[in-house]
């Protein structure tokens, strides 16, 4: 491994399911270890091998992370330690900005990367707001040392069918250039009734491996379309009984699509043996149309809802440059890491709203309405919106790695400067109608200590930085004093502690930490608004992986959660714990190579939530959920050719669950999920 590239991997750990380390913002590549944090490193290999779709479907891995979608769409969103951490804040081998906001096709990645804690001084403020419990970065394909083209043809669902090439090749001196192109297409019914799909994938990526000098360049493309998706539904009260898994209560003209461009490149050189220069950046247009009809519940099934449409395009440019300088002073070793990034992003918007009086349906019957007009309510126009907000993020960074006793320990001291400059426009006039801008600085402070070379320990402090909120006119029905004032950036605080192992088979990480979030509050004595509220999350993470005996793998572990409530803007939920976030959750996935059947592996996975508060004042509970897959492949020979068959079934007792509530901060919306699921593949090698 190269230790703190910027584009290098680290190895994958034995069992391949994970890598050895992986990219810790401006420091590049950090080996497990040697980083102070709590992370993980998924593969390609376990992509492949448990024919993963999304990002989603790699992270149901991760026993930190838990999957929702966003308020009122389709958008994938990750919660990390109780807290959200939506798509649009993903970073693209360490650019914020520019991956598809919605949805990642898998077979774009090499690694999905998954840090937990806060970010803000090792990636800069996530722009879309996020970023409290953590972050993934995703990391795009690169060329293999042998030469690979494999095609691989599926079906899943009812009647979706998969295709996709995977071709690389290395050339030039020493097979310094390497060139990788991915296609994919899928096309059919899913899983859930009348749900149908359509997604067509592209990704190149060139890469140069030199002594001195290494490169990356990646383009992708990615056009998304679901038709009749199943939407989330909002409880009026009491939670419904979750309805069959496979049934679908969404309107039949209502869609969703997307088409996204996007690409970076980034480079590094080694001006000496102890100075590294680098420097990235990228971009991104998409594309996207909704028409949505997204139902409020009773107790009883009882749905009502309007029609919400919603055009969308967003430009990105993001930037990142730095210099890495590793001297010594005395005893004392230094990395010493400057950087500078800049994220700039334009959106431009409208929507159309229906009658508010809205339209019934039933979750058990669903009813198919006529697609009523959308003109109750609309701004902007459809096919054509206009630009309403403008954001720019720019951010210093500096940081100084000290190792001391021969590398045994590492200090790591550091600071980050960031401005926040955002701007919202009319959405049909184009005039400026407000905005924020506001700076923080935010340090870091860890440490880890070796005391063998199978143990490390280590400790961080830690902030996240979310933008200000604006101070309304009144609250429930007061007038506020400060009305109009822009809040400075709410700063969330996080200290952890944490003991790493690797006996060499197999490793693991067990840490706890406590994050304190501000949020708004309002005195009413005083008539104040102000960021005197606070959320507390504290927990303890248990990660696992490797393979302990040869033939069998584990991947897995548990999160322990206390969140709370400890101010709020209505004082009656003081104390009370946060809608979304479970006591507890665990994972296990194990494989197993059969012995007596050369080239057999079988796999198998559970993923348990714990209950979940539903409503503020916790009146209401989601109910736990477990989940179990399983699967199994097969590698032969065909024809001189390697080929790979591979079947998986999902939810095997096809239990029907609501399996999230909420993602987006304060609301409560339930997402049902997925049914049984079979998917079969059969892939060859050339």
């Amino acid at each position: 491994m190269v230790t703190g590239s910027q584009v290098a991997l680290p190895p994958a750990y034995v069992g391949g399911q994970v890598a050895t380390g992986g990219r810790v913002g401006l420091f590049g590549a950090l080996g497990t270890m040697d980083t102070p944090f709590s992370s993980t490193s998924f593969t390609e290999e376990l992509v492949r091998n448990q024919q993963a779709r999304s990002v989603a479907d790699v992270l149901q891995n991760d026993p930190g992370v838990r999957v929702s979608k966003g308020f009122g769409n389709f958008q994938e969103l990750y919660v990390i330690r109780g807290f959200p951490v939506y798509s649009d804040d993903m970073t693209y081998n360490g650019l914020y900005g520019v991956l598809p906001r919605q949805f990642v096709a898998a077979e774009l990645l090499e690694r999905v990367e998954v840090f937990r804690g806060a970010t803000a001084f090792l990636n800069g403020a996530a722009p879309g707001g996020s970023g409290v419990g953590g972050a993934v970065n995703l990391a795009p394909k690169r060329a293999r040392s042998e030469p690979l083209t494999r095609v691989t043809a599926g079906w899943e669902g009812r009647d979706e069918i998969y295709a996709a090439a995977d071709v690389s090749r290395r050339f030039g001196a020493d097979d310094a250039w390497g060139l990788r192109l991915n296609l994919a297409v899928r096309d059919g019914e899913s899983s859930v009734e009348d749900e149908n799909r359509e997604m067509r994938v592209l990704g190149l990526g060139l890469d140069r491996r030199g002594e001195r000098a290494r490169f990356s360049a990646d383009l992708g493309w990615q056009d998304h379309k679901i038709e009749a998706p199943r939407p989330q539904v909002t409880p009026a009260g009491a939670i419904p009984a979750p309805p069959s898994a496979d049934s679908n209560f969404a309107q039949p003209w209502t869609y969703t699509d997307e088409t996204q461009l996007f690409g970076a490149v980034r480079g590094e050189f080694d001006i000496t043996d102890a100075v590294s220069v680098w420097g990235a950046m990228g971009g991104r247009d998409g594309k996207e149309r909704n028409s949505l009809a997204n139902p409020t519940a009773q107790a009883d099934g009882t749905l009502s809802a309007n029609r919400f449409d919603n055009g969308r395009r967003d430009r990105v440019f993001s930037a990142d440059v730095g210099v890495r300088a590793d001297f010594d002073t005395g005893p004392v070793g230094h990395r010493l890491v400057a950087s500078a990034a800049q994220v700039r992003s334009r959106e431009s918007n409208s929507y159309a709203f229906s009658d508010f009086a809205g339209f019934a349906s039933d979750l058990y019957n669903p009813v198919a309405v006529p697609r009523p007009p959308a003109t109750a309510l609309t701004a902007g126009s459809l096919s054509d919106p206009t630009v309403v907000a403008r954001v720019k993020t720019t951010s210093f960074a500096v940081a100084d790695m000290l190792s001391f006793l021969e590398g045994r320990v590492l200090v790591t001291v550091g600071a980050r400067y960031q401005d926040i400059d955002t701007r919202s426009y009319d959405y049909n006039t184009s005039a400026r109608t407000g905005g924020y801008a506001s700076d923080a600085v935010t340090p870091v402070f860890a440490a880890v200590y070796k005391p063998s070379d199978k143990v490390s320990l280590y400790a961080n402090y830690s902030e996240a930085l979310l933008p200000g909120k604006i101070a309304p006119g009144t609250i429930n029905s007061q007038p506020v004093e400060n009305a109009g004032d822009v809040l400075k950036p709410f700063r969330a605080e996080q200290v952890e502690i944490g003991v790493k192992y690797d006996a060499g088979l197999f490793a693991g990480t067990l840490s706890a930490f406590r994050t304190t979030l501000p949020n708004e509050y309002f005195d009413t004595a005083t008539g104040i608004y102000s960021a005197g509220g606070e959320q507390e999350n504290r927990g303890v993470e248990l990660t696992a992986f490797g393979e302990p005996i040869e033939g069998l793998r584990l991947l897995g572990g548990a999160t322990w959660l206390d969140a709370e409530v400890v101010k709020a803007l209505n004082p009656t939920l003081d104390g009370k714990s946060p809608i979304g976030v479970p006591g507890f959750q665990a994972n296990m996935n194990l494989e197993w190579d059969v012995r007596a059947v050369a080239g057999l592996t079988l796999e198998g996975r559970m993923v348990y939530t714990g209950a979940q508060p539903a409503s503020a004042d916790n009146k209401v509970e989601l109910d736990s959920w477990t989940r179990f897959d399983a699967g199994v492949r097969y590698a032969f020979e065909a024809g001189g050719q390697p080929t790979t068959f591979q079947a998986r079934v999902e939810n095997i007792a096809n239990e029907d669950q609501w399996v999230a509530v909420g993602g987006y901060p304060g609301s409560n919306y339930l997402t049902l999920g997925a049914p049984r699921t079979f998917r079969v593949s059969i892939s060859t090698e050339f």
